[in-house]
C-alpha cells in the first residue's frame, strides 16, 4: 500500500501561486527524493504535507487517510517526523533536553528508538549536556534528525540535510539516513545530487511548482540530458 500520496496540490504563499500541481507517491521502506532547482517549490511541498502551508486544491493522503485539512500537530501525531531546512532545534536547551521535549512518551519502544539513533550519531552522546546552540552545523543536523526519528515515526520528511555541511559530515549524515531505511520511510529534498543518488530509490522532479518527471534513481543517474535540463548538472 502507498504510504503517502500527494495528488495535484496547489499551494499559495500570500498572493503567490507556488505549487501548481505537484503529485507524487511514497512507498513504504523507500527513500523518495524530490529534486529541482532553487525556488522550484520543493520546500513548500514538504511544508504543505505538514500543514504549515495550507493546500488550496488537490489532496494529500497518508496511509489512506486525507490529511491536508488537518492541523500540523495532528499530522505529526499520525507518525510523520519533519526535519525543516533550518533544523528547528532549541538552541537554549541541551541535547538531552531537546530529545526529551521531542518524545511524545517515554515507553520502552521510544527509549529503544532513542538509544538506536544516539548510537547512529555518537556526537550527540558525546555532547549530551551541551546546549543545542553551541553545536556545530553537522551536530545540529544530527540532533534535528534524531528528534524527528525518536517517536518511531513511520515517515521522515527531511529538507536539505546536507546544506552548509562539510563533505565529511555530509558523508556521515548520508550513511546514517541510508541505515535508517531499514526502520523508516524517508521523503528527502536534497540539492547534493551525489547524496540524493546514493541513498534515493525513487525520484520526482519539481519545476516551477509542477511535477515534471519521475522514475527510479538509477535511471536519473544515467540520464545526462534530464539532469542538465532540470537540475543544471553538466
Amino acid at each position: 500500500m502507498t504510504l503517502l500520496k500527494v495528488d495535484h496540490i496547489h499551494t499559495y504563499i500570500e498572493q503567490y501561486h507556488i505549487l501548481q500541481g505537484v503529485s507524487f507517491e511514497v512507498q513504504p521502506g523507500e527513500v523518495t527524493v524530490l529534486l529541482g532547482r532553487n525556488g522550484a517549490g520543493k520546500t513548500t511541498t514538504l511544508r504543505s504535507i505538514m500543514g504549515l502551508n495550507p493546500v488550496r486544491e488537490g489532496a494529500i493522503t497518508y496511509k489512506g487517510k486525507e490529511i491536508h485539512k488537518l492541523p500540523t500537530y495532528e499530522i505529526a501525531n499520525l507518525g510523520i517526523g519533519y526535519v525543516p531546512e533550518d533544523q528547528g532545534i532549541f538552541g537554549g536547551l541541551t541535547v538531552e533536553e531537546n530529545m526529551n521535549v521531542a518524545m511524545k512518551k517515554k515507553d520502552e519502544a521510544t527509549l529503544a528508538s532513542m538509544n538506536y539513533i544516539i548510537d547512529l550519531f555518537p556526537d550527540l552522546k558525546k555532547f549530551w549536556k551541551k546546549q543545542g546552540g553551541h553545536l556545530s552545523g553537522g551536530q545540529k543536523q544530527m540532533l534535528s534528525i534524531a528528534r524527528a526519528y525518536v517517536n518511531n515515526n513511520e515517515l521522515l520528511i527531511i529538507d536539505e540535510p546536507s546544506k552548509g555541511l562539510a563533505p565529511i559530515i555530509v558523508e556521515k549524515v548520508m550513511e546514517s539516513i541510508n541505515e535508517m531505511k531499514d526502520k523508516t520511510t524517508v521523503v528527502l529534498v536534497e540539492q547534493n545530487f551525489m547524496m540524493a543518488s546514493t541513498i534515493g530509490d525513487r525520484f520526482y522532479i519539481i519545476d516551477d511548482g509542477l511535477s515534471v518527471h519521475k522514475g527510479e534513481m538509477e535511471e536519473l543517474s544515467r540520464d545526462e540530458e534530464l539532469k542538465r535540463k532540470y537540475l543544471g548538472i553538466a
